[in-house]
Parts: structure tokens; sequence; C-alpha cells
């Protein structure tokens, strides 16, 4: 995407369904968690660069030792603050590790602190009340879940997101438990039920009951319970994979196939609008939520610009989808570029464009045959716009990107360029198009191989506001050309506008 699109956060959670002793024997290790919670986490990168933060509960915890360690950063290199940690906590604690939870943050509220750091631990004397919470989510409605929650007694220190919810549903731990109801057994035989009374289940849905948002969350309790929970929409993505010795739980399905060296078909997607809950004894099952939330359990509403542009392309399901977004384009493109295909050379930007340029090509050598194409620009990841001058930054920002000359014939080529998103176009106006136009195409046509993004999206990825979506400005561009100047007017006095990039377009 050439525009910069602030990063969601990844989960992470592993729990060893056997004692400590299985592990060392099977896998030689005695940080058989520890190396899969790391790597989980490395493949998960792209996810979140402000912060990171580990907590790792120990398998038989002894009064008088801490039952648990945790580790967080907001360094400029905290996942590697954080991995480097892990390798490096047996040499200070004499416990072996059951549940590893994870986390990669951006930021979505506060500053770059590790105060904002997930997981957040609200400590209790009794293990059953001490709980540790990561997520991946936006609640649209915090400040009235922090008055519902300052009314009942309680008197939360902070109106972080993170730090509220993992309150509530502490909150609600210390109450009267209830036995888990609803539950769906899973179809393994291998699998078997929870036994016993756990207050999880009702606590999450009570703290959860009038949250308006999308979430994925993980967490653990002190006396070993492992839990998580994907909102009723499932917004958010979440995965998870169980076998005889390991339940884990991820963001990303590649993260977890790549962790633990597993096929497609055994990562399932995690059901929205429930909790899957593992016990202290290993046993795992799914709990409803159905009739729990003020949120109606529906058939999932992924966030689509997730799928289209900011999970990994080396999801299967993800790849497919991508290709065939490209070649949807085909039509369109050969419509605009209006010229032999001879006198056409594609190619794409950014590097995340790549795998739906494969589906237009596909398409086109399938069509066409014959189709000429190349990278034309490479981004200088070195480059620093470091001047102080404000002008000279700006000539500077031009040159962000590298381009390959010589591939595009000069006053005969049309220019064809595949663009995974738009949301903005600040970057494509002021240093793509620039750059391209160096190359001197008779004709550039972008293309964009997601959907006009047209109204900002306060629960899936994180969005600009309307006035800054290049879509809507291009809207009030256009209807100013068709002599509709009374609506154009009064859009541009609601959200003032300058330089539509639709104008930028139409010079070519």
């Amino acid at each position: 995407m050439s525009d910069e699109i602030k990063h969601e956060c990844a989960v992470a959670l592993v729990v060893l369904r056997k004692d400590g002793k299985h592990y060392r024997t099977r896998y030689g290790t005695s940080d058989y968690g520890g190396v899969k919670l790391s790597l989980l986490l490395e493949k998960q990168h792209n996810r979140g660069q402000d912060g990171a933060g580990v907590a790792i509960l120990s398998e038989n915890p002894e009064p008088g030792t801490p039952p648990y360690w945790i580790s967080k950063s907001a360094s400029s290199t905290a996942l590697a603050d954080v991995l480097g940690a892990i390798a490096k906590r047996q040499n200070t604690i004499s416990c072996e590790g059951k549940i590893f939870l994870g986390h990669l943050r951006y930021a979505t509220f506060g500053r770059n602190d590790t105060a904002f750091c997930h997981p957040f631990l609200h400590e209790a004397s009794e293990l059953s009340h001490t709980l540790f919470l990561a997520g991946n989510f936006n609640l649209t409605n915090t400040s009235e879940l922090f008055a519902d929650y300052s009314r009942c007694g309680a008197f939360p220190i902070s109106k972080a997101d993170g730090y509220l919810i993992c309150e509530m549903i502490a909150h609600e731990l210390q109450k009267e438990g209830h036995p888990i109801s609803n539950v769906r057994h899973l179809d393994n035989a291998k699998i078997s039920g929870v036994n016993g009374q756990s207050a999880l289940v009702p606590a999450l849905s009570r703290a959860l009951a009038n949250a308006d948002g999308a979430w994925t969350l993980c967490g653990m309790t002190g006396d070993g319970w492992a839990f998580a929970t994907r909102d009723p929409n499932g917004i958010r993505p979440g995965y998870y994979y169980i076998d005889d010795d390991v339940a884990v739980v991820a963001s990303e399905r590649p993260a977890i196939q790549a962790a633990f060296d597993v096929p497609p078909e055994a990562v399932k997607e995690l059901p929205n609008g429930e909790v899957l809950v593992i016990s202290p004894e290993g046993n795992v099952d799914f709990c409803s939520l159905d009739g729990l939330l003020s949120t109606a359990i529906s058939s999932p509403r992924l966030c689509s610009f997730e799928r289209i542009y900011f999970s990994r392309a080396n999801d299967a399901d993800i790849h497919r989808e991508r290709k065939a977004l490209g070649a949807a384009l085909v039509p369109q493109i050969l419509k605009a570029a209006d010229a032999p295909m001879e006198d056409i050379f594609f190619s794409y930007i950014p590097n995340s464009a790549r795998i739906a340029f494969h589906g237009l090509l596909e398409h086109l050598f399938d069509v066409h045959g014959m189709v000429r194409f190349g990278e034309v620009a490479v981004k200088d990841a070195k480059f620093r716009t470091f001047i102080a001058d404000a002008a000279a930054r700006r000539e500077f920002y031009k040159h962000v990107y590298d381009v390959t000359y010589g591939l595009v014939r000069p006053s005969r080529d049309t220019l064809v360029v595949l663009d995974d998103s738009i949301v903005r176009g600040n970057t494509m106006k002021n240093a793509i198009l620039p750059m391209l136009d160096r190359l001197g195409p008779k004709r550039i046509v972008i293309a964009s191989s997601a959907p006009p993004i047209r109204y900002p999206d306060c629960y899936g990825i994180d969005m600009s506001t309307l006035g800054e979506l290049v879509a809507f400005r291009a809207l009030v561009n256009l209807l100013g050309e068709d002599a509709k100047k009374e609506l154009s007017v009064a859009a541009a006095e609601a959200v003032p506008l300058s330089n539509p990039l639709a104008s930028l377009y139409s010079r070519f």
C-alpha cells in the first residue's frame, strides 16, 4: 500500500497440555513453550512495532516464589528485546513454564510506553483472581465502559482500553463463580471436556456484555486456566491449533503453520462469539456466549481490508483472494490504458501488491499471450529525509523510491502500476506519481486491487477520517466537474480540501 497504515496488534498463546518432563524427553528442550512463543511472535512481527510483551505462568509454583515471569519493551527494538529476554529467563528462574502469552502492539491508545504494552496484569493474593490479558481489539465505547465500571464501586486508574478490560474481567472473576454452560465439546476424542467449574466464561460474558467493538482476546489466570475469545461478528482475526501436546492461538494462521510445521487444514478459525477454554489439566472446550452479550452472534463479518492488505499473503486463502482481486481488474485497466498491448508496460508498487499483480499477469497471459512487465520502482529503505528545510525535505521525499530506467519507452508506452490499496493518497501524490513521471511514459494508469475505501473503519483496520480518504476527495472533485458545484462547495466547506488527488490523475 502506498500510504502507511498503522498496524494491528498480534496475540499468541501456547498452552502445554502435559508436564515438563514430556517435552524434555520428546523434544530435547526444557523450554519448548518459550521457543514456540518466540516463533509465533517473530512470524507476526508485521502486526505491531510499537511494543512487545510476554507473560509465562509457571507449571508448579510454590508459595514464596513468583508464579509467573513477565517482560515488556517499548523500544525501537521491542520484539528483539523480548525474544532475548525469553531466551535468557531460565538463568533467573527455576520453574518451568506451563502457559505462554505474547503480544505485539500497535498503539491505538496512549504513548509508546511499557505501561501500555500487553499483557496487562491484575495481581491478587489468590491465584484464581490473578489475570493476564492480551488482545487485538478496538472498543468504540471505552468511556461508557469506564463510567459503568466506576459506578459499580471500582476505582480504575487509567482509561487505557486494555487495562480497563483486564480490570473488568478480573472484577467479575472475584465474584461468585458459575459452572460453565453451553459447552460444545470438540469432536476429537482425545480432547476431553473441562472438569469441575470455572468462573471464566461467566466473568468474560459479564465483562464484555456491553462492549461495542471488535476483539480477539487471549488470557490466563494464575491458577492455570487459559482462554481465547473473539467478538460476536468475528471482525478481528484469530486462529487455533490443538494436538496432544499443545493448544495454540494466534492472530495469523501462517504463524501457527510455521511454528508447529502443520498444514493449513490443521489450523482452524477461532469461532466468533465463543470462548476457547483450556483447564489446568489441559482439557479443552468451546463455550458459547450466545445470549450473554448485547451484540447477537452473527455470521463472520471479517474486516475486508485485513484480508486485502494487512494479513500475511502466505496464508493460502489470502493468497488466492488477492490473486483474484488482481485478475478482476484486467478489463478496467485495458480500457483505461487505451493502447495496443505492445505499448503497455505493467508494474506494481509496493511489495505488498505483488500477489495481486501475479493474478493480473496470469489473466493477461491467458487472454493476450504477450505481456511486457517488470519492476519500475524500488523503495530505498535506508533513505532518510533528515534535512530541516521544508522545501528541501519535500524534494527529498520524491526520491524515497528508486526507479528502473530503460524498461518504459519514453513518450510511447502507457505505464500501468498496480497498488494493493489507496487510502489517503499522500504517498501516491507526493512520491510515487512524481517518481513515475520521471520515466517519461505517454500515459500513467494507477490501479488499486482494493475497492475504494469510502468510509472510516472504527472496528477493523484503523482508517483516516472521512475528509482524508482519497475516494471522498475524488468524489468531491468529480461532483464539481459535473457542474454540481453547490454540492461540491457544501462538501468542501464541511471538510477543507487541498489538492485533491483526483486532479493529479487527470493530468495523465
